[in-house]
């Protein structure tokens, strides 16, 4: 579980990339796909909440 928590704090920036990792075209694409992904989820959570306090 704490991997999971930290391979979402690289995808955001918060926390630097490990530089031993293997970097490819491929790894990179797919990790602005995942912080894309994880961004338009914080905004659709967010956008809930604000519709639950409004009502």
């Amino acid at each position: 579980m704490k991997s999971i928590w930290r391979q979402i704090l690289q995808y955001l920036y918060i926390r630097k990339r490990d530089p031993n990792d293997p970097t490819n075209t491929n790894i990179k694409l797919m990790h602005g796909m995942n912080r894309i992904s994880i961004i338009l989820f914080l905004v659709a959570i967010i956008i809930l909440i604000i519709k639950l306090i409004r009502h």
